[in-house]
């Protein structure tokens, strides 16, 4: 198999992002354990476990992945953007690709396992969730962004937990999943509104009225007010600093006039400069949390 198709097997972009959302939120979680010092990120324990982190988050979202796309094969087909990934194009099968998954996942969870027992058992969970619920869901309602939502905030979750020396969901872990957990459905819904010509052509049912329409994109800037207040709660719960604060609200309000912006014009031009947005909203928000957390 050449990289280019294991990498749109993977979804490699997607995966990047979910592995580099887990690290910023690994550190954070180091940075918690060691006061309010940088001193703990200097042992060669904690890098080691930040390389296995970063392995078996690529391998564990690797082969969620790889199950959507075995149970989307016939679908993927029928849609332009992804009738070009290996198993629909016919260059690898499904049974190819059920144990290159299987592999994935398998190795994946034991080096996240291997963290501490908890990290392993959410990553189990975030596979199941995102392949055998959301993705079925998908043709069926809307709501499958919602139960999507979950393991596409849980790499927040999963990082910090695996940061953790025995393994605990805190304050601070709740928060970092909190932010990821709103601002997907800003970051999903604009995407489905740019693709869904797409989407439709395979059944797939994402937006919240199922259409490009006004009440779509009521219920997306609903969602974009509700993440003002939410970016803050690092600030708010005092683990970050007046940086961190104004910058997440700066970027928040920014999002919001975006997502204003689709109300006011129902044009995809304006979903897909909100789509671009909730790019780097995210990386920007938790960097931000990382270098002004407070221990």
């Amino acid at each position: 198999m050449s990289w280019k198709d294991f990498s749109k097997l993977i979804k490699f972009r997607l995966t990047f992002l979910v592995v580099f959302s887990a690290s910023i939120s690994f550190i954070i979680a180091v940075k918690a354990n060691g006061g309010n010092t940088w001193g703990s990120l200097y042992s060669t324990t904690m890098w080691i476990n930040w390389l296995k982190l970063v392995a078996g988050g690529f391998l564990v979202t690797g082969a969620a992945n790889c199950f959507n796309e075995i149970i989307e094969v016939d679908y993927d087909r029928l849609m332009k953007r992804t009738m070009d990934r290996p198993m629909p194009a016919g260059r690898m099968t499904t049974g190819q690709g059920l144990v290159l998954g299987l592999g994935m996942g398998i190795a994946g969870t034991y080096l996240l396992g291997s963290l501490n027992i908890l990290t392993g058992l959410l990553s189990v969970f975030s596979i199941l969730l995102y392949a055998f619920a959301y993705t079925p869901l998908k043709r069926k309602s809307p709501i499958a962004v919602f139960v999507g939502a979950i393991p596409g905030a849980l790499p927040a979750l999963i990082g910090y937990v695996a940061g953790q020396p025995h393994g605990r969901i805190d304050q601070i872990a709740l928060i970092l999943f909190s932010i990821q957990f709103i601002w997907q459905f800003v970051h999903f819904w604009a995407i489905a509104w740019v693709l869904d010509d797409d989407y439709k052509l395979a059944g797939f049912r994402l937006l919240p009225s199922q259409k490009r329409d006004r009440t779509s994109a009521v219920i997306t800037v609903i969602f974009a007010v509700i993440l003002v207040p939410v970016s803050l709660l690092p600030t708010i719960y005092g683990y970050g600093g007046y940086y961190v604060g104004g910058v997440s609200l700066i970027c928040s309000l920014i999002f919001l006039y975006q997502s204003v912006g689709l109300l006011r014009t129902l044009q995809i031009p304006e979903a897909r400069k909100l789509m671009f947005g909730s790019f780097f909203y995210l990386p920007v928000v938790q960097l931000m949390f990382l270098f002004d957390f407070i221990g």
